[in-house]
């Protein structure tokens, strides 16, 4: 087929697309015949269309696309640019769901969507009936069950059992034996993690507020500091525990870049490390956190509830420079003439009324010798002074940088000596090793937090932009020091317990994956929250062939697992992409807590935490502070007695995460979960 000229494709995207203004440029064909691509925007860049498609041969072509054509594969993320050109074999008739992010990090995934049961009726809300409900594949005549969520008995009769779900409940009927029950055995594919943002969650500490002089902007305080901190998490572990959380993730709290970069693409806010993923000292805590102290008795408390504590790390890269830390650690230079326009603390500078907060690179000297003071060109690929240049993420994913932070140069087998501006930083454990390469000063950074504070995980960032080799390294090394602090602490409650990895690779689904014979335990499953959160949050039966297929894939993969989450930091929240609706909230709780695997709930998912302010970033609005205040709120209070249940009725029920899944009937709908001797049945009418 003779390829278009980019300035006919994008008349033809104009004519094809409603919203050819902003939606992905690129068409679509199935055996040369152009198909209509209709996008809806989601959250921030992202968007997604769906297409009825017949065997033959399906072509998806950027408005400067090259031949040949690439191969696309269903459900794998692909990286996508204007000369992109990828091609697929459509397998089967059926509707297929085409997921688009666009950015500096373009790419996009073709998934199948999943016909619904043949024997799932369309669903009716629960109007306040008894439900009559069989349950004699699972449970025997005379015994007798208890409703987890109205604490109401009944005894099974010819099969079945008879019960009016709780007022609230949504119709929900939790179904386990009555009689007292064994405390279960810790699965991960049960885990309950709670990924709280430190910074946003909770103030335990107001004396260290505002470390390394860092303040707040005075405005819509997008991507300033707010005062979270460990105390602050230790303080609400009672709080998580009630929820039925085992696993707390929590941001990376190692010692940030003490300044602020221009955020968003406007530069239209000061954007500060407060998330975590700007590291400037791996070796130290950020004293926004608090103190080893602190972070000493986070862990124990959390061990006693038999919480695990994994920590957010990152390898692919450091944080930006900033006029802060060039000032503090002395590297870096300022162009000829610029320090007239800086205030005795650089930090404290200000754009002229017809700039914006990225011109600050305009007093620097990106090409002066001077920044061989910072980390080296033997350590990063930042494009500045002698440091190599990095290729387009899109073109090499473990050399290119991501929205232009300086990448770490973990595939390298060359010695280094230790970043200058370590040797001078007077609080830094970081100490000189003789043949270590940069992978292996990153781990053994990285590790001592679990030797010496009994870290029981990782949630590890970027995973597809590093090396599986150096990701093997790490949890080699994680394991060793997992051993050397139960060995050291043998009377910890988790002491003995292996440890545990889940890495983010952006629009992964939850099937099986190369990283799990490379150091991980588990990755986040991405296709949870645009195929199921939103359908099985309205009607539970909705999900029965997603948790049909995520059992299976569990049951039939020993070792397997996956994390399935419906609101995240890098995304958007769930609450405000249900235009903030308190029914699909509540509706979600059961949706994500009884689904097969492991599952994430994002900090105030439980509590309809709403959206922040974004500026010209639209991921910053998910990371607004915790909305204690509202929680005596009737309506709030009501929401979380309910995220509780359920929360507690997964933690005592291995079987729901972990167990196989059947179907027992579509009105009402009822399915069972089953591992060993723990077997559990869900309802939810009419």
């Amino acid at each position: 087929m003779r390829r278009s000229s980019p300035l006919l494709a994008s008349l033809l995207i104009a004519l094809l697309s409603p919203l050819a203004l902003a939606a992905p440029q690129l068409q679509a064909w199935l055996d040369q015949q152009p198909l209509q691509l209709r996008w809806h925007s989601e959250a921030g860049q992202r968007y997604s269309s769906e297409l009825e498609l017949q065997p033959g041969l399906l072509a998806l072509r950027g408005p400067a696309s090259a031949e040949p054509a690439q191969t696309l594969a269903l459900y794998q993320r692909q990286a996508w640019q204007a000369e992109s050109h990828l091609s697929l074999q459509v397998p089967a008739t059926g509707r297929y769901r085409l997921l688009f992010q666009d950015g500096d990090d373009a790419h996009l995934r073709l998934l199948p969507v999943k016909a619904a049961a043949s024997s799932q009726a369309t669903f009716t809300a629960w109007q306040g009936q008894t439900l009559s409900v069989d349950v004699s594949r699972v449970f025997a005549d005379g015994q007798q069950l208890r409703d987890a969520y109205s604490g109401q008995l009944a005894t099974v009769e010819q099969g079945h059992v008879r019960l009016t779900p709780a007022p609230h409940s949504g119709g929900l009927l939790l179904l386990e034996a009555a009689e007292v029950q064994m405390q279960p055995v810790h699965d991960w594919r049960n885990a309950t993690v709670y990924f709280a943002l430190t910074d946003r969650f909770a103030n335990g500490d107001p004396s260290n507020d505002h470390s390394y002089g860092r303040q707040p902007d005075g405005e819509q305080e997008i991507g300033t500091f707010h005062g979270g901190d460990l105390r602050g998490l230790t303080g609400q572990l009672d709080y998580l525990q009630q929820l039925g959380v085992n696993a707390l993730w929590i941001s990376a709290p190692v010692e940030q870049i003490h300044g602020w970069v221009g955020g968003g693409d406007q530069g239209d806010f000061r954007h500060y490390g407060y998330h975590g993923y700007y590291a400037l000292d791996f070796t130290r805590l950020d004293a926004n956190m608090g103190s080893e102290a602190d972070l000493r008795e986070l862990i124990a408390r959390a061990h006693a509830r038999g919480i695990r504590v994994l920590f957010d790390v990152v390898l692919n890269h450091p944080g930006y420079s900033t006029l802060t830390d060039m000032q503090e650690l002395g590297f870096g230079a300022l162009r000829g003439g610029m320090a007239q326009y800086l205030p005795q603390r650089w930090s404290g500078w200000q754009p002229e009324s017809y700039e914006n907060l990225h011109a600050y690179h305009n007093l620097l000297d990106y090409q002066h010798p001077a920044w061989d003071q910072w980390w080296g060109k033997d350590w990063l690929r930042a494009g500045i002074a002698d440091y190599d240049q990095p290729p387009s993420v899109l073109v090499d994913p473990l050399k290119g940088s991501l929205a232009f932070l300086p990448d770490f140069k973990t595939e390298s087998q060359q010695p280094v000596a230790l970043p200058p501006f370590l040797l001078r930083k007077a609080d830094t454990r970081a100490v000189p090793r003789e043949g270590y390469r940069v992978r292996d000063y990153l781990v053994e950074w990285l590790t001592f937090w679990v030797r010496e504070f009994g870290v029981d995980g990782f949630r590890a960032d970027t995973v597809r932009h590093v090396e599986l080799d150096t990701w093997a390294a790490l949890r080699r090394a994680a394991d060793q020091a997992r051993a050397d602090w139960s060995a050291a602490n043998p009377l910890d409650p988790m002491s003995g317990s292996p440890f545990w990895m889940v890495g983010e690779v952006f629009g992964h689904g939850p099937q099986a994956n190369v990283y799990q014979r490379n150091g991980f335990d588990a990755l986040i499953n991405f296709a949870y929250q645009g195929e199921l959160a939103a359908k099985a949050s309205d009607c539970l039966s909705q999900a029965e062939s997603g948790y049909d297929e995520y059992a299976e894939l569990l049951q039939n993969s020993p070792g397997h697992n996956f994390m399935s989450y419906a609101s995240s930091h890098d995304t958007s929240l769930f609450f405000a992409e249900q235009n903030n609706d308190l029914a699909r909230q509540q509706g979600l709780a059961a949706a994500l807590l009884l689904s097969p695997g492991a599952v994430q709930i994002y900090y105030g998912d439980e509590s309809a935490r709403a959206l922040g302010p974004s500026g010209s970033d639209p991921q910053q609005g998910t990371r607004s502070p915790m909305n204690w205040d509202a929680h005596q709120q009737p309506p709030i209070a009501a929401l979380l007695e309910h995220w509780r249940t359920l929360g507690q009725f997964r933690a005592r029920h291995p079987a729901i995460g972990a167990g196989s899944h059947q179907q027992l009937s579509s009105q009402p709908y009822a399915f069972a979960r089953r591992l060993g001797d723990d077997k559990v049945v869900i309802v939810q009418g009419p």
